[in-house]
């Protein structure tokens, strides 16, 4: 009998892309199983059925090798494979890479640091997904000198896009006579969370980097290079987080 998968699973598992832009893909009409248009929902043989995303054949008789890695964007580069627009991406940076790699999640064009890749998507649904609250921790220079109201309201929580930011933490690093830098940790994934967050409580933001993910650090990693994850590394991902190991050391 034949072994029947989510659709959405058998494209994230043939590094189509992740699960959740797979879906995106179904939705936008533009897979096709056995001659139809595919739907929400859809289950495949990845060894008999026929699935195309646009004009390509996608075939699950073999997956592809795993590949995790960390990219430390700089900024002005944005977090997508291609642009119609000839900016540059995140895969003007990665080109010696033999295997299709997709970014987990996104950093803005404006932001910087730490940003995974990877062609397995069960790991980046795991990364992603809002329900297991990964931490993420980023190093925000604001403007003008935050206060202690300004912080306490970042921590419980500010309204963004008509809904309540989930309790963050915030620590600050420095102060200085117009600006302070901070390091704010996480657990949602929204657009452009920090920067909006921020700009509800009155500061702007001045520089962003992401500097750590569910406790693996960016490091000493240059910006615009990339290396691989460690097998320790992918394991923690994987695991429950703790909030209070997050805390990368400034």
């Amino acid at each position: 009998m034949a072994q029947l998968v989510r659709l959405q699973k058998m494209l994230a598992d043939c590094g189509v892309a992740s699960r959740r832009k797979s879906e995106e893909l179904i939705s936008a009409g533009r897979v096709r199983v056995n001659g139809r248009v595919a739907q929400i929902g859809d289950k495949v043989d990845p060894q008999n059925d026929k699935v195309y995303v646009g004009k390509r054949r996608v075939t699950g008789t073999a997956r592809p090798k795993l590949r995790y890695i960390m990219l430390n964007k700089p900024r002005g580069v944005l977090t997508t494979m291609s642009d119609d627009r000839g900016r540059k991406c995140v895969a003007d940076l990665i080109k010696d890479i033999d295997e299709r790699l997709y970014p987990v999640g996104r950093l803005d064009r404006d932001s910087e640091g730490m940003l995974l890749m990877t062609n397995d998507g069960e790991f980046a649904n795991h990364v992603m997904h809002p329900k297991k609250h990964v931490n993420k921790v980023y190093r925000v220079t604001v403007r003008p000198n935050i206060n202690d109201a300004q912080v306490s309201k970042l921590e419980s929580g500010v309204v963004i896009d008509g809904r309540k930011t989930a309790p963050a933490q915030v620590r600050v690093v420095s102060r200085e006579e117009e600006r302070s830098v901070l390091e704010i940790v996480i657990r949602e994934g929204r657009n452009r969370q920090i920067r909006k967050m921020c700009d509800a409580v009155g500061l702007e933001v001045a520089r962003l980097k992401r500097t750590a993910i569910g406790g693996v650090k960016l490091g000493g990693l240059r910006s615009g290079m990339y290396r691989d994850l460690t097998d320790i590394e992918v394991r923690k991902l994987y695991a429950d987080p703790n909030p209070n190991e997050n805390f990368a050391e400034l």
